[in-house]
């Protein structure tokens, strides 16, 4: 083996542990994120999770939290990895790169397809759960929801304030007469919904419907952006890792034949 061409190896060796490095800390970044938007979405939107028909919105979230926490310690192993140059560490590294790959293109697929039957679930379950479920005994989580969305996004009923004269709730004597929940009031006074007049209440084109859908849309949006943009990047990371392990190999074999 001429020496030239054994300098071109270890050149290549040691720009390939350097990009490793530069991979390694946006590694570390991006699981910070995809983290970061797994909280994120839990802590923010937690309250409108018992809305939804499904958990779908709830799951992707949680892949991304399981997927950041591990991007944190894979990133500490591939360090650890590149710098001794153990052809072992460095194929479970690229091994983890893959699964966690894996895991972020599912949260990223999932958020994608929600995304894409969010209405229609919505439109088939959000006034029932409103109507049949809103301040009824065992409910006080859904309750809570209506009433945080009705203010939050300042609407009234999943498609407009007519929808609550079906409500079980309206129609029973807790109601004390009232045409709709006190949530619905611009100004919440106690018994306020008694007046479901539009200078009391809020009257918003399409109801809360609307402004879930969009709430949540907006969101999926990000989930799946941020899980399959990093899903990418470790992608790259386990191309150059490959690489690395190859140069090591083969840097082995000439050891070995020089011997």
């Amino acid at each position: 083996m001429s020496a030239g061409y054994k300098d071109d190896q270890d050149w290549q060796a040691v720009c390939l542990k350097y990009l490793l490095f530069v991979f390694n800390f946006l590694f570390w970044m991006g699981g910070a994120a995809v983290l970061g938007v797994g909280v994120w979405t839990l802590v923010e939107k937690s309250d409108y999770l018992s809305l939804l028909a499904s958990s779908t919105f709830a799951v992707s979230a949680y892949i991304l939290i399981l997927a950041g926490s591990l991007v944190v310690v894979t990133g500490f192993l591939g360090c650890c990895a590149v710098i001794r140059e153990q052809r072992s560490c460095l194929s479970a590294y690229f091994l983890c790169l893959l699964l966690i790959f894996l895991i972020e293109l599912v949260a990223g697929v999932l958020a994608y397809v929600y995304y894409q039957r969010l209405s229609e679930e919505l439109k088939h379950h959000l006034n029932q759960t409103m109507t049949e479920n809103y301040a009824q005994p065992g409910k006080e989580a859904i309750t809570l929801a209506v009433d945080k969305l009705q203010q939050d996004f300042k609407c009234c009923g999943s498609n407009n304030s007519h929808d609550w004269s079906m409500s079980v709730y309206i129609s029973s004597k807790s109601a004390e007469s009232r045409m709709v929940p006190d949530s619905c009031c611009k100004t919440i006074t106690p018994l306020c919904g008694k007046r479901d007049h539009p200078s009391n209440i809020y009257n918003v084109e399409g109801g809360c419907i609307t402004k879930l859908e969009q709430f949540l849309a907006d969101h999926l949006l990000i989930i799946g952006a941020v899980g399959i943009g990093v899903a990418c990047l470790q992608l790259a990371g386990a191309v150059l890792t490959a690489c690395f392990i190859y140069l090591l190999y083969k840097e082995e074999e000439e050891d070995l034949g020089t011997l």
